[in-house]
């Protein structure tokens, strides 16, 4: 296991689940990297807790009971001016179109799925410390529609319509670097492959 470097050990992380026995297993995989500073369960107890520990990052389900039934978005959209300075980023198991652009229109800066390993996790952490986007391939794919102004499809192969479409200053404020490394992202590159089209190196990368 690589040892955690001073940076990671300073960033401060909030891990938001209704799962307990996956938030365990998230908390257990970042503890010997990051600085763990608070968990919830449900809408109210995420919002509270965010505003209490002001977080540097959190890592968010979409799908969170309680609140007025809005989930992720709601904490999202409920603790930013209570917390400004955290950046979110969602960690669900839904890949849908929809619960992308609820989450990244309430203001997360990246969503990956849970299907990413530990390492990639925590490499992504880092990055929307740093403030990077970022996003797993397929999602990529999804925000990259939106880029185009084109409607976004959804995983049954249908068309969420315009109510869907992610199109907001937080997009808009990625940079062509940034842009470009999801356009790569998207077509099936691989981290190593994304540093080598654009000449970065992997280290280089790892810190983006």
């Amino acid at each position: 296991m690589a040892t955690a470097t001073p940076k990671q050990q300073s960033t401060r992380i909030a891990v938001v689940d209704d799962h307990e026995m996956f938030r365990a297993g998230v908390i257990a995989t970042l503890q010997p990297y990051f600085t763990i500073v608070g968990q919830a369960a449900d809408v109210d107890s995420a919002i509270d807790m965010i505003a209490d520990t002001k977080p540097d990052v959190v890592l968010l389900d979409v799908h969170v009971p309680g609140g007025a039934g809005g989930g992720g978005a709601e904490i999202l959209a409920k603790s930013q001016p209570k917390s400004p300075h955290t950046a979110f980023l969602a960690l669900s198991v839904s890949d849908s179109a929809q619960d992308v652009g609820a989450v990244i229109r309430a203001g997360a800066r990246g969503y990956v799925t849970k299907t990413i390993t530990g390492n990639d996790l925590i490499h992504s952490i880092e990055q929307v410390a740093d403030g990077y986007a970022v996003f797993s391939p397929k999602l990529a794919g999804f925000v990259l529609s939106a880029f185009q102004g084109a409607p976004l499809s959804d995983t049954t192969g249908g068309v969420q319509g315009a109510r869907s479409e992610i199109h907001d200053a937080e997009l808009d404020s990625l940079s062509s670097r940034e842009q470009e490394v999801m356009r790569l992202i998207a077509r099936g590159y691989t981290y190593k492959e994304v540093a080598a089209e654009l000449f970065i190196s992997v280290k280089q990368w790892k810190r983006m």
